[in-house]
């Protein structure tokens, strides 16, 4: 597989390409990890000037070119486990973000679930969301420490509450209108999703999602990886299929080709799934639902304005799990 990067990747390799631009005096940008329009433009003009071709996208030989000889830097995400990777891509779904930021994405009461926070969103309402922050105190209280300082106790203090007065306060650090999380506190909970030790215990949690979607897989024969993505995103964001759209769903399938290859056989089953699920959504979310599931099942497409390769971004491919 070739590794490139280009407008829409993002990630600590995108970060120290940001950075090798700034040391060479083209990019003039925040490192954030985001390759957007500046660090494109940053990019072309790196190239033009070391006469490569100026297409904007860093493949091996325009990494060599910059840091010198470097062969270039495998997305890190490729060596996760395939609930990771499954985990990353919604949680990018859900919060426009790529690692590590799609697993601190944060909202507040603008649903009247208090906080959401993670990958999933897991929230205060309903008591998702309490689980994992005990655990991460259990298990890791140095580095809560670390982040929270002295709202540390608060902190504590409102998880051992009761369920209305963990809301109260939680309404209490965010913006009773547009419902965003007051400074500091946006900035420490974000803190916390960022750190590798919570990233696995949203995986952990998300394990019963991920069990479930291997099961649908099974239940319409599919065997991929791009499969058992699409089939965790329905468990996150539509929660089910139901027995009438598995029916329908079964039907399509069965009138596909017997002439289609292993593989188009799988896409052509992954994208009635996404189709047939994405009919019977919340009409508002209709569209979006469709997208994110016909994403998963080419492998790739835009979602909220975002470009996504899902074996190149996320090491997502259609193989053999």
């Amino acid at each position: 597989m070739s590794i490139y990067y280009k407008l829409g990747s993002r990630g600590d390799e995108v970060k120290k390409l940001q950075e090798g631009l700034k040391t060479a005096g083209f990019y003039k940008g925040i490192i954030d990890g985001d390759f957007g329009g500046g660090t494109e433009s940053a990019v072309k003009a790196f190239q033009k000037a070391k006469k490569l071709t100026a297409d904007g996208i860093v493949g091996p030989d325009t990494w060599k070119v910059l840091f010198v000889k470097e062969e270039i830097l495998k997305p890190s995400i490729m060596t996760k486990p395939l609930n990771y990777r499954c985990l990353a891509l919604s949680g990018s779904y859900e919060t426009g973000k790529g690692i590590p930021d799609c697993f601190a994405g944060i909202s507040g009461d603008f649903d009247g679930q208090g906080i959401s926070f993670g990958a999933c969103q897991w929230n205060f309402g309903q008591g998702s969301l309490q689980p994992l922050l005990k655990e991460m105190l259990e298990k890791h209280e140095i580095i809560v420490k670390d982040i929270f300082h002295e709202r540390f106790e608060i902190l504590v203090s409102a998880l051992n509450s009761d369920k209305e007065e963990l809301m109260d306060f939680a309404r209490s650090i965010q913006h009773p209108i547009k419902h965003v999380l007051n400074e500091p506190w946006q900035g420490m909970f974000k803190a916390l999703g960022r750190c590798e030790e919570f990233q696995n215990i949203q995986v952990k949690y998300a394990d019963v999602l991920y069990k479930s979607a291997l099961k649908l897989c099974s239940d319409y024969n599919l065997w991929s990886e791009r499969a058992t993505a699409l089939m965790f995103d329905v468990k996150v964001q539509n929660g089910s299929i139901s027995k009438l759209v598995k029916t329908q769903i079964l039907l399509d399938i069965k009138r596909l080709s017997t002439n289609l290859s292993k593989e188009e056989t799988e896409v052509g089953k992954m994208k009635i799934i996404a189709n047939r699920r994405a009919d019977v959504a919340n009409p508002k979310w209709r569209e979006d639902v469709r997208k994110r599931k016909l994403c998963c099942a080419n492998g790739g497409g835009i979602v909220h304005g975002v470009d996504y390769n899902l074996e190149k971004q996320f090491g997502i491919r259609l193989t053999q799990i």
